[in-house]
């Protein structure tokens, strides 16, 4: 998924401003350095999403072009490859 940088400080705002209601997070360092950090973090997965994307993709061509494709339904095909990868890189979708 790609977000902006504009929503990707919004959505950390909204996970900072929803911890600190619920009196879940003790911020140590100063606000500024807690949302830096959210949004670090944020943008990370997001970049780990898509390099999963990428590696899915060209994995389900490989396989495609090896078992010739005919009648293999791409897109449950990708899902089940995506997961895979997922569970073996330990990424959460």
């Amino acid at each position: 998924m790609r977000l902006k940088e504009e929503q990707i400080a919004r959505l950390a705002e909204k996970v900072l401003g929803d911890l600190e209601r619920a009196q879940l997070v003790e911020q140590k360092q100063g606000r500024a350095a807690v949302l830096a950090g959210i949004k670090s973090a944020i943008a990370e997965d997001l970049r780990l999403e898509e390099a999963l994307e990428r590696d899915a993709e060209a994995l389900l061509e490989q396989t495609l072009k090896a078992v010739g494709g005919e009648g293999i339904d791409r897109h449950k095909m990708l899902r089940m490859i995506k997961e895979k990868l997922a569970k073996e890189r330990k990424i959460v979708l």
